[in-house]
């Protein structure tokens, strides 16, 4: 028997389980969990305008970034300049086509089908069904790897390794893809996954009357997660959105270890092969990533160092080792701070995919350096090794289930949600 409920009215928190019921939420206002804190639901005013503008604008600035020249530089006469569509030919032609395509993928294909689909589905289109779903689920999966942003910060970090070479210019369209950079992340800031859902389909019946502040796992309910629809613990399949799932993540914490320990075994390779080689003058030299962060640091470029090692030996490590900590807290170890770890897994979930800041240093250093005989830049294996942790930490930090930690924490009945201004 279903409830007469209005499911709109509920919603089972997506990092600890609290079920919620959510209030009146006023336009410029988000609801957050009352245990966990995180964003609930947020009420945009002008929800329709407000990313499609961001959206089609940042599309519009993304044209104008690959149609002209991004950045050059100078070196004894000597001048250099690219595109952003040349950095993926140029890893290519070296024979690292798999570094070529990361970029493609993460920098270029994922931004823009982001945006096209936010375009497509906050408009009431005249599109099929299944295909503004398939759009739906698509969209908050990517969302993660999108890392226009992330490919800017390695180019301003690149400038300042180059200063030492030559003479560094912008192009014409190093402004545009700042603008998008800017764009892309406000127009999916405006985006309330909730809201989007009920613009595809309403809502599934709940099948019966839910208790706030107790979680869903002890009143058989889950969260669907992709439309966070709540379902009966035992429907598999989301009646919404097609989407599969249950109570809690299957296999989470041997999927996660399992990707964690391949990552630790990686890493180290990722750290003692050279990431890059440079050629001046017919003398080729190798270096890893903590000779870049040492060479830097006597160059008297400490900021750069700094970022350097921050993103790419700092972040790595105590990433495994915060995913590491969270896997024996679910366990059952620990001292129940739910809260603390909650914290720890959304800083992981946050922080992880900025290591990939130096393999697209890397990139713009060997698409840009190519000056003849004079001087040039190549990738090296470890560059794709270190890719492949950043990638494995992600997946790793995905698979793990934060409900876990929350499972051992006694019910606070918590039945308001705190509202919050944007």
């Amino acid at each position: 028997m279903c409830s007469s409920e209005h499911p709109q009215r509920w919603m089972l928190c997506p990092q600890c389980d609290l079920m919620t019921q959510l209030p009146s939420i006023a336009a410029g206002q988000k609801a957050s969990c009352p245990r966990c804190h995180t964003t609930l639901t947020a009420n945009w005013s002008e929800p329709r305008k407000r990313p499609s503008g961001y959206g089609l604008a940042a599309l519009f600035m993304l044209l104008l970034a690959n149609l002209f020249p991004f950045v050059n530089m100078q070196v004894s006469g000597l001048s250099s300049e690219i595109t952003l569509m040349e950095i993926p030919s140029v890893m290519v032609s070296e024979d690292y086509a798999s570094l070529a395509t990361l970029f493609m993928l993460f920098v270029q294909a994922v931004p823009a089908f982001c945006m096209v689909a936010i375009l497509l589905l906050v408009n009431p289109l005249p599109l099929p069904q299944p295909l503004r779903i398939g759009m739906a689920r698509i969209l908050f999966q990517l969302k993660s790897w999108g890392m226009a942003e992330i490919f800017l910060a390695g180019v301003l970090v690149s400038f300042v390794k180059l200063m030492a070479y030559g003479d560094i210019g912008l192009g014409t369209s190093f402004l545009p893809w700042c603008l998008f950079c800017l764009l892309q992340l406000r127009a999916f800031q405006c985006v309330d996954r909730r809201w989007l859902w009920r613009q595809i389909a309403a809502e599934p019946a709940l099948p019966f009357t839910p208790r706030a502040g107790i979680s869903g796992l002890k009143q058989g309910l889950r969260s669907c997660p992709c439309c966070t629809a709540v379902l009966p613990a035992d429907r598999y399949v989301c009646t919404r959105c097609g989407t599969t799932g249950y109570a809690r993540r299957r296999h989470s914490l041997q999927w996660t270890l399992a990707l964690l320990f391949t990552s630790l075994i990686i890493y180290i390779p990722a750290n003692i092969l050279p990431i890059m080689v440079t050629e001046a003058l017919g003398d080729k030299m190798s270096s890893n990533i903590m000779a870049g962060v040492i060479l830097l640091w006597s160059d008297g470029s400490y900021p750069v160092a700094l970022v350097i090692f921050i993103a790419s030996i700092m972040v790595p490590s105590l990433k495994m080792l915060a995913i590491g900590w969270l896997c024996w807290d679910a366990q059952g170890h620990g001292r129940r701070d739910s809260e603390k770890m909650n914290k720890i897994y959304e800083v992981v979930e946050f922080v992880g995919r900025w290591s990939m800041i130096d393999v697209f240093v890397i990139a713009v250093l060997s698409a840009l350096v190519r000056i003849g005989q004079l001087m040039n830049i190549y990738p090296a294996p470890g560059a794709l090794l270190f890719a492949a942790v950043v990638i494995l930490t992600m997946f790793a930090a995905m698979t793990f289930d934060p409900r876990l930690t929350w499972d051992r924490e006694p019910e606070n009945n918590l039945k308001e949600p705190s509202l919050d201004g944007k």
